[in-house]
């Protein structure tokens, strides 16, 4: 939904898919030159695994992750799909399955796909950078990927590429909270949110307008626990597309449930909710209190006020020293964290998570809420 603040920001994940395979293929040739010894197969197999690493996701991306199918991340979803399609080539993906799940022994190939540097990050930020017009998400991924090298199978940077590392840390950790955690885009995302929920909620007592396959997931609960039992969930999941929601959703403007019809109605003519970002949660009794008000403005139950009235918690660390860390080698030979390398002091800083609370509601409670 970054659209919507960021007019510009349209471009698609296939773009992306195709961008971050680009930059494998760089990154694989530098490998090469530098006299890592890397087969045609492996080759061939991480730029599959790149090129497939996000085809688990559904409508919208990462705004509905959770919301149609429950509690299953993309990443499964997407090795999922490339079993599917591994059966289909005759077990030729094999090979691109194992570096994306992380199970080759040759762990540098998987690391230029997930880590905490890797092609995928390199893409979407300098992508979203240009798309938004932030310019802090730019990037010298370039010099980046010149500078890769490898140490007992090991992703490594070599110790002149560390300030285009450390830029890239501190553009990834500005363009979370000024583009992806922006308030009017979390607000955007939580109607959004809400008004699939609703609509699951009601499709269980009486048939909304949907296309069928938005209608397999309104009718049934799918979720970790039965989304192995049949292959007419993933095969459902396959068919949908942001359009089959923006198309059952601009049907539901005229629906006769109040809230279902307000989410949609507001969403689709860009009267968004406010947000407010806070360090600290409201209590229950507050949000009781808001969600009180809210019946009284728009004739509605507590029940009902809970799709109006969203508290959600967010975080986000640039750099998480708990996984595979970036490693620096120096010109000696000796690796060191980029956080240990580093001579900035605000380097460690980015490391640490930091938690925020976002409490999202219709414009009319304004007043209720600036009193919290």
């Amino acid at each position: 939904m970054t659209h919507l603040v960021y007019p510009g920001a349209l471009h698609t994940r296939f773009q992306h898919a195709i961008g971050a395979m680009h930059l494998m293929s760089m990154a694989l040739e530098t490998l090469i030159y530098k006299g890592v010894e890397i087969t045609d197969e492996e080759q061939e197999a991480a730029l599959i695994a790149i090129l497939l690493h996000d085809i688990g996701h559904g409508p919208f991306s990462h705004s509905l992750e959770h919301t149609l199918i429950e509690h299953v991340p993309h990443e499964l979803l997407s090795s999922l799909l490339i079993d599917r399609l591994n059966q289909e080539f005759n077990g030729q993906l094999d090979l691109a399955k194992e570096i994306f799940e992380g199970k080759y022994p040759r762990n540098f190939l998987h690391q230029l796909v997930a880590s905490q540097l890797d092609t995928d990050r390199m893409d979407y930020l300098i992508r979203d950078s240009f798309f938004t017009g932030v310019s802090e998400g730019v990037i010298s991924f370039d010099r980046i990927i010149k500078m890769l090298d490898v140490v007992d199978d090991f992703l490594v940077v070599e110790s002149k590429g560390i300030y285009s590392v450390e830029k890239f840390l501190i553009a990834r950790r500005l363009m979370y909270w000024q583009v992806y955690f922006h308030k009017a885009v979390v607000a955007a995302e939580q109607m959004l949110i809400q008004a699939l929920k609703r609509a699951k909620y009601i499709s269980q007592t009486r048939r909304l307008f949907a296309t069928p396959a938005l209608q397999h997931f309104l009718v049934n609960k799918v979720n970790r626990e039965n989304l192995f039992g049949s292959s007419q969930h993933m095969d459902r999941f396959t068919e949908l597309d942001d359009s089959d929601i923006l198309a059952s959703m601009k049907n539901w403007v005229k629906d006769s449930d109040k809230v279902l019809s307000l989410l949609c109605e507001r969403l689709m003519s860009r009267n968004l909710f406010k947000t407010y970002i806070r360090d600290t949660p409201i209590s229950a009794q507050q949000l009781k209190s808001i969600r009180e008000t809210a019946c009284t403005i728009f004739g509605c139950d507590m029940e009902e006020a809970s799709y109006l009235v969203i508290q959600q918690q967010v975080f986000n660390s640039a750099y998480d020293l708990s996984l595979d860390n970036i490693k620096i080698l120096e010109k000696t030979g000796e690796l060191k964290d980029i956080v240990e390398a580093s001579d900035l002091s605000n380097l460690e800083a980015i490391g640490q998570r930091v938690e925020k609370y976002f409490l999202t509601f219709p414009k009319e409670l304004d007043f209720v809420t600036k009193q919290i």
